[in-house]
């Protein structure tokens, strides 16, 4: 029986790619580098500041450099992480439905604290989620398993009582791996590259209120 419905952030519940993409446009304009249209940027902006200084610059983190481009991207970002972030169409009202059957909801992101803290309550949810587990919360991030056990230990279920929903295949493995049901976001931030059949998520679903159907 499901008590508790677990999200991703960026990509599942909150379209945050236009602010990402600012932030990594202001750090490629400081070092003389042409910008990132959106459409590029949205297939990476789950993979978070590592996945979008990889698109700017072309490099990995083996790069002298990439540290500190992620870090004076994380800078830039601080400035601009609501101005254009939004939620997805129909969020709210699968909120609503969620509180209507009487289920925690919760967000598990590896989005970091100083960031989270500050996001999650200046979006317009229907209700304050019941738990937040960012991805600096317990010193690991998906796909390490700790931030789904710290989310069911501070609502008091069992990961086997609760869905996982997300949009980039850390999200699966972290959810199978504490065996709580895994759904996937076809909305969400996935690549033409990306083979979501392989990533086992027990559902796939177009739009939010459809997660219903899997209660």
């Amino acid at each position: 029986m499901i008590k508790a419905v677990l999200f991703d952030l960026d990509g599942t519940l909150a379209d945050t790619a236009r602010d990402l993409g600012a932030a990594l446009n202001r750090l490629l304009a400081e070092e003389g580098l042409p910008p990132q249209p959106y459409e590029a940027v949205r297939p990476i902006a789950s993979h978070g500041a590592r996945g979008l200084v990889s698109l700017g610059f072309g490099i990995d983190k083996s790069h002298p450099r990439f540290e500190e481009y992620r870090l004076r991207f994380l800078d830039h970002y601080e400035h601009s992480f609501a101005d254009k972030t939004v939620l997805f169409d129909d969020i709210n009202p699968l909120i609503d439905a969620l509180q209507a059957r009487q289920l925690q909801w919760g967000i598990i992101t590896n989005k970091p604290m100083r960031f989270t803290d500050r996001l999650v309550p200046a979006l317009p949810f229907a209700c304050a989620p019941a738990v937040v587990v960012s991805g600096d919360t317990v010193g690991v991030a998906k796909p390490d398993p700790a931030p789904m056990l710290h989310a069911v230990q501070q609502l008091g279920v069992a990961p086997e009582e609760c869905l996982y929903v997300g949009d980039a295949e850390r999200d699966i493995q972290a959810g199978r791996a504490v065996g709580m049901k895994t759904v996937l976001v076809n909305w969400g931030y996935i690549s033409d590259d990306d083979d979501t059949a392989s990533w086992q998520a027990d559902f796939a679903i177009d739009q939010p209120l459809q997660l219903l159907q899997h209660l």
